[in-house]
């Protein structure tokens, strides 16, 4: 049987790409947290975006850099603020610029993708991309986080994170200077939708301290990540879209639910796509000691191939 050498070839560094992406992803070696409700370490979260516009008076939305070149965040942040003014500021823990110990980086958008099937004032498929008008630099304080994929199931209970500089209480009208973090376990969709009487879709997905409050994402983190660790990386789940109040007791919090958007975002990836992890069913550790063990096995045969080729 005959192969096209340059076509394996292909197919082999699109295997080996994809495994070592998903490896690369979701890892926050300054973050040694346990639980929330207090400010962010410089470091911890290095895949927050804070997103800013003078047509705001500065930070109005958050985001999460999911590779090099994109910021996933929500759609309902960009339905009145024109792209030129938005600014996007990468590295961030203080927004007064007293950065010490981080490398920030700054960024226009080259263009903003809003979900087509987006509806408001639902806040169904609220989800967005922004392309960076040039790649960002990956270091210990800026690097992607991993994104959950399809399928992935995030059980009621399970320990989330939600970040931001949104405000400390509903109705506030000042936004705290330094990045805030709170842990707050996933709800059900069937128990948040009774908590909203309707309304809750398989497109979102709830977090909360549902007949209990006090811990929630409040105005100004819209757009921003809901993330989960598992194991050494940490996978978002959501995306922060909408609640009735802050903290309120009787709702948690709604996002919009990553793992149903996958397709949807490596359309507008290419080739540069980011690492999407299973959540809910897990690889063997043997099975990713195989994959690692192939990747680096496939670069020196592929290597062989194109040389022979040429």
């Amino acid at each position: 049987m005959m192969f096209n050498t340059a076509v394996v070839g292909t197919i082999l560094l699109n295997i080996a790409g994809k495994i070592l992406k998903s490896i690369i992803c979701g890892q926050a070696p300054l973050n040694n947290k346990i639980v929330g409700g207090q400010d962010a370490s410089a470091g911890s979260w290095p895949w927050q975006v804070s997103i800013q516009s003078v047509n705001f008076g500065g930070h109005f939305c958050g985001g999460s850099l999911i590779n090099k070149d994109w910021v996933l965040s929500a759609a309902h942040c960009f339905q009145s603020s024109p792209m030129g003014t938005i600014e996007i500021y990468l590295g961030l823990q203080s927004q007064s610029g007293s950065n010490t110990y981080e490398e920030v980086e700054h960024r226009t958008a080259s263009q903003f993708i809003n979900h087509p099937n987006y509806n408001n004032p639902s806040d169904d498929n609220d989800i967005a991309l922004l392309q960076l008008s040039s790649s960002v630099t990956i270091s210990d304080y800026i690097r992607p986080v991993c994104l959950a994929a399809t399928g992935s199931v995030f059980a009621a209970g399970t320990e989330s994170w939600v970040t931001g500089w949104g405000m400390l209480q509903d109705g506030g009208t000042q936004i705290p200077d330094i990045l805030q973090e709170v842990m707050i376990p996933i709800v059900s969709n069937s128990d948040c939708d009774n908590a909203y009487g309707g309304g809750i879709t398989s497109n979102m997905i709830c977090a909360g301290l549902l007949n209990q409050g006090g811990k929630d994402s409040c105005q100004g983190d819209s757009g921003g990540p809901l993330v989960s660790r598992n194991g050494s990386r940490w996978i978002q789940s959501g995306i922060v879209s909408f609640g009735v109040g802050c903290a309120d007791p009787k709702y948690p919090g709604v996002y919009a639910r990553v793992s149903r958007y996958q397709d949807w975002i490596n359309k507008y990836m290419g080739s540069n796509q980011p690492g999407f992890n299973s959540i809910g069913f897990r690889s063997s550790p043997n099975l990713l000691l195989f994959s690692i063990s192939l990747t680096f096995s496939i670069i020196p045969f592929i290597c062989s191939l194109f040389r022979e080729i040429v």
